[in-house]
């Protein structure tokens, strides 16, 4: 069993130890100290809320502050005077904004700022927020929309991942009886000429990071590798080539994700929003004026009669985004039951992932864990390394540049002695993605995606250094 909801990552042994200073210790905050915990930055959480931060430190090796999150004193006392990065993820985002402007003022390097509207992350905004020292904008909405609509872009994926600017592709598909690869061993699947990797599987609560010897099961989640113009060829041989694209999606809740997965959905996909409250609807027909692609109904997600009346039969997606973590769930399952085949639901609470996930859930969104790999993007960007949490799988993913002389060029893939549970998922070489096998030489420059399953990426990052 792989750990749930955390990382490991990458710390190059060149690198400095960084100094974060995170102000708020609810959702994101706590889930960013968690994780960046793992990495043995010197962080501090400032908020409060006397018995969260006593939770938190009891079980991380983080420095806690009981004070207000806005306070200058409390800011000073923290070290933001000489810290790296200054995050500020209170619930509220005025308070957010305020406290990374002082922050800057102070001599933070970088800051980063939670909002929860959206004219603060509009990028036509950001030189206002940089003139007053806010470098970075995180909104939740905004990020769980856009992974939201890369799950319906297509429809028979359960999770995918574009590598390195899209040179490598990630595909999550759940394995029917259609599929063509099930019962054989992958040496016999994945040769060095096939334009795929199988990099991970999850088994039902298990995640196994395969070798030639393992085959695939019904019902597995298998994750590939592959590049762009190979995805039809993986369509062809999991048995999902009768998947119907989205073109009807049907949303209950209203939100903001509702709306700006509204705003930014592909001109293709038609969409119809059930909110129950009458004054929201009306709000969302002055937001959403589009009213050739989007239809505000008022209503009740869960009325089956609702939904056989609004054509549910006809509907390739249905998006369960209300506050409630079980009434999502709960509308998804009864989606699936009257035919739809693609189902999105937001689960806030992280207790609710795995049974989401056992209950045949397709795509699952969690704003606290996207917002914070979002920023672990902009922390390790600097080290051109990119590294994610792989909910569905238990599993790290991370981006590693091979330096000249390291290990991992001195011999072919198969000749490296790979711990166990890694696996080497792809390249990208010069801007171009390849696929890896036993036989690959991996070159000074080469960035390669690394898989992992309960393997400290500290063993790993030996290879690359």
């Amino acid at each position: 069993m792989g750990r749930r909801g955390a990382f490991s990552f990458p710390i190059s042994s060149n690198r400095q130890q960084m100094k974060i200073v995170i102000a708020g210790a609810r959702e994101i905050g706590t889930y960013l100290a968690k994780l960046l915990s793992r990495n043995n930055e010197d962080i501090t959480l400032i908020d409060d809320d006397e018995e969260c931060l006593d939770n938190i430190s009891a079980n991380y090796d983080v420095l806690t502050l009981h004070d207000s999150p806005g306070s200058i004193k409390a800011m000073q006392t923290a070290g933001v005077q000489r810290c790296n990065l200054f995050i500020a993820v209170t619930g509220d985002q005025h308070v957010n904004l305020s406290s990374c402007s002082l922050a800057k003022a102070l001599g933070a390097k970088r800051t980063v700022a939670k909002v929860e509207d959206y004219e603060f992350a509009d990028s036509a905004n950001a030189q206002y927020l940089h003139r007053i020292g806010i470098d970075s904008i995180i909104y939740p909405e905004l990020l769980g929309a856009k992974d939201i609509i890369n799950g319906l872009k297509m429809s028979w994926v359960r999770q995918r991942w574009d590598v390195h600017n899209g040179a490598l592709v990630m595909l999550g598909i759940k394995l029917r009886e259609s599929a063509t690869i099930l019962n054989q061993p992958l040496k016999e699947l994945c040769g060095p000429e096939d334009p795929y990797h199988i990099v991970a599987i999850k088994r039902g609560d298990e995640t196994i990071i395969p070798g030639g010897n393992d085959e695939l099961k019904l019902h597995d989640i298998a994750f590939f590798m592959t590049k762009r113009n190979f995805i039809p060829h993986i369509r062809k041989i999991v048995g999902k080539e009768n998947y119907a694209d989205v073109k009807n999606v049907m949303m209950m809740g209203g939100g903001k994700i509702a709306v700006r997965t509204a705003a930014t959905l592909p001109e293709y996909i038609k969409l119809k929003i059930i909110e129950r409250d009458t004054q929201r609807c009306e709000r969302l027909n002055d937001l959403l004026t589009d009213a050739d692609r989007i239809m505000i109904i008022n209503g009740d997600g869960r009325d089956v009669s609702l939904l056989v009346e609004e054509g549910i039969k006809n509907t390739q997606a249905f998006v369960a985004v209300t506050g409630n973590a079980e009434t999502n769930i709960l509308a998804c399952l009864t989606a699936k039951r009257m035919g739809v085949r693609k189902t999105v639901a937001l689960v806030e609470n992280l207790d609710y992932v795995e049974m989401a996930e056992s209950l045949d859930i397709g795509t699952i969104i969690n704003k606290k864990a996207i917002a914070a790999s979002h920023i672990y993007e902009m922390l390790l960007d600097a080290d051109v390394s990119n590294v994610r949490f792989l909910m569905a799988a238990n599993a790290d993913v991370a981006e590693f540049v091979a330096q000249p002389g390291s290990k991992v060029t001195r011999k072919k893939v198969y000749e490296l002695g790979l711990p166990y549970g890694m696996t080497f998922g792809g390249l990208v070489r010069n801007g171009e993605g390849m696929l890896i096998s036993g036989g690959t030489q991996i070159e000074p420059g080469d960035i390669v995606v690394v898989f992992c399953h309960n393997a400290e990426m500290k063993r790993i990052e030996k290879f690359f250094v």
